[in-house]
């Protein structure tokens, strides 16, 4: 005996690795389960199977956390794993009394004796164990940009697996329906060539749910933090992290992931809780499952996806005319845009003040002065955002007032004129008939969608600081500056030059898209053409109507249009070159006329 807890380590490991393998056949046997139609004798099979998956799951975590706890062994996943056994006890109880025959069984009994807890425990399972080798990504080669744009290609091929299931649609569709709509949900770009609310089953809806959520925050972000959670960060995880996260301080890397999660589910699920109350008045038959259309619609909301379950999205006349839905809807779409660094950063600027006041109330009370809190990146994403939206706001309101906000009340136009300026920054959601909408609008939509959200957030486009950097420079170069200022202080040049790359990278991107789409279908209109290429890329998901209407190839082109409108042209090209590790020579300067 002392010789096997000698070995804790090596068994432990042993077990883990089991449980990985084990839990993904468990994983496969589920999705078969529940993506395919099965005569009796398969449920039959299914059903000893997950009996089988049971008992040998409750054996290895309970001999497993034996050794553990004989051992002294501590690791951050003992509680979890902990409560998994609570519960599959649990389980294993509420069973054993209903194979005596009780009566007065009640329906928590009968929950616990049905299929369900097995499909918990096999996703828990397979999700601990699989948070635990994430970490192992990090011992490779790979450059973070090349893992940033392969985990996006790999949820995307998963996503388009999923969707293919029989089960996952009312009707069998296309392979390049399904990965038109597995890359639009994980670009959290909102751009469908069927309809979400009649093609996909309540299963195919949350498979397109969950690859908005992991889309949105990025899957990695969502490995890395529950890799951290249950078996600890590294050096070179730490590094691999700063970038994706916009950290400098190593120190604060796991902190920061922490705060993004738990601000992206606590947000969600505080919007979702507000959608649910304010449609309390709709009656059952007209909406029957409140919660789960206002959880939907706030993820959706939140990672700026568009995602509806809606035929008509909320142009449907239950939303139309629902202005607290609408502001709402609004609300959670500018935090997920406003990026998580502005957040944090506006965050700990109110608390600060929040402090101060207390003070000078109680000087008595410890504060610590911290000169600038507002960071430069913080003012000119946050200036940039409020300016957009309130001219976006009042351009649109005079440009459609008497037009596609025509019979509604004042408020109502207020309301729609803001949610008209919030939507095209990378949402997708409208209130309007789009096909309506005057010539004017529609271009200041895509000057809207082409800015898009805010760096390290969950929106698309060339990001306001980009753009806000763009008319700095060329305020400087107006004023004979050989540099930009703002805010008393000086930007890098490198920003500057990652900037204009940045522009110059996505007007050739859209540019190639609208050449290539108008080729393949050159009966659609050119405008439509351009605003369906311009929404593909910003990831924003709004449409003139005729993204159905798109051939194979024009289908193709929308899809890498999505994807790299969200990884990023640069980010890609910075993936696939070999980066200069220094360069030092310097060859003689010459001067380009330029104008």
């Amino acid at each position: 005996m002392q010789a096997t807890f000698r070995n804790t380590p090596r068994i432990v490991a042993l077990l883990d690795t089991f449980l990985l393998y084990f839990s993904s056949l468990g994983l496969l046997a589920f999705l078969y389960d529940i993506g395919f139609e099965h005569l009796q004798p398969d449920y039959i099979y299914l059903h000893y199977f997950y009996h089988f998956y049971f008992l040998v799951v409750l054996g290895c975590v309970g001999f497993r956390m034996a050794v553990m706890f004989k051992d002294g062994t501590k690791r951050p996943s003992l509680i979890f794993e902990g409560l998994l056994l609570t519960f599959m006890v649990l389980v294993l109880v509420a069973r054993l009394i209903l194979s005596n025959q009780v009566t007065q069984a009640s329906s928590l009994l009968h929950f616990f004796d049905s299929e369900h807890p097995i499909h918990f425990i096999i996703f828990y399972v397979f999700f601990i164990e699989l948070s635990k080798k994430t970490l192992l990504f990090y011992r490779g080669n790979l450059h973070p940009a090349q893992m940033f744009v392969l985990s996006f290609m790999f949820l995307i091929a998963v996503g388009t697996f999923l969707l293919l299931l029989p089960q996952a649609t009312y009707e069998e569709i296309s392979f390049i329906d399904a990965l038109f709509t597995a890359t639009s949900a994980v670009c959290v770009t909102g751009l469908i060539t069927l309809d979400t609310a009649t093609a996909f089953t309540p299963a195919g809806k949350v498979i397109i749910l969950i690859l908005i959520q992991v889309g949105g925050l990025g899957i990695m972000t969502f490995a890395s933090f529950f890799g951290i959670f249950f078996q600890g960060s590294s050096l070179k995880s730490s590094l691999f992290m700063k970038d994706w996260l916009n950290e400098d301080n190593l120190g604060q890397i796991t902190r920061t992931l922490f705060k993004i999660v738990t601000f992206t589910l606590g947000f969600e699920l505080a919007g979702a809780l507000l959608l649910y109350w304010v449609l309390q008045d709709i009656p059952v038959n007209v909406l029957p499952d409140k919660f789960s259309f206002s959880l939907f619609h706030a993820i959706s909301a939140f990672c700026n996806a568009g995602f509806s379950t809606l035929s008509l999205g909320l142009y449907d006349p239950l939303i139309r005319f629902n202005y607290p839905v609408q502001l709402i809807i609004a609300g959670l779409v500018i935090m997920g845009g406003l990026g998580f660094p502005i957040v944090f950063n506006l965050v700990r600027f109110v608390r600060y003040k929040a402090l101060a006041q207390v003070h000078k109330l109680n000087p008595q009370t410890p504060l610590k002065h911290t000169p600038r809190l507002l960071n430069v990146n913080t003012l000119l994403g946050l200036i940039t955002t409020l300016l957009l939206l309130f001219l976006g706001s009042v351009i649109y309101y005079l440009l459609e007032m008497n037009n596609t906000l025509a019979g509604q009340s004042p408020w109502g136009k207020l309301v729609g004129s803001f949610f008209g300026a919030v939507t095209p920054r990378t949402a997708g959601f409208n209130t309007v008939n789009l096909a309506a909408l005057t010539a004017p609008t529609v271009l200041l939509y895509l000057l809207l969608m082409w800015i898009g959200a805010s760096p390290a957030s969950v929106g698309g486009g060339i990001k306001t600081t980009t753009f806000a950097l763009a008319i700095l420079n060329i305020i400087s170069l107006a004023k004979g500056k050989d540099r930009v200022e703002v805010f008393g202080r000086e930007i890098e040049q490198e920003s500057v030059y990652k900037a204009f790359a940045i522009i110059l990278l996505s007007l050739l991107v859209i540019g190639a898209a609208v050449f290539l789409v108008t080729f393949f279908d050159p009966h659609l209109g050119l405008s439509a053409v351009a605003f369906e290429c311009f929404s593909a890329f910003s990831t924003v998901g709004l449409t003139l109507g005729i993204t159905p209407l798109l051939s194979t190839p024009s289908k193709v082109v929308v899809i890498i249009t999505m994807f790299l409108g969200r990884v990023g042209t640069l980010t890609l090209i910075v993936s696939l070159l070999r980066k200069v590790a220094s360069l030092r020579y310097r060859y003689p300067k010459e001067t380009i006329i330029i104008t």
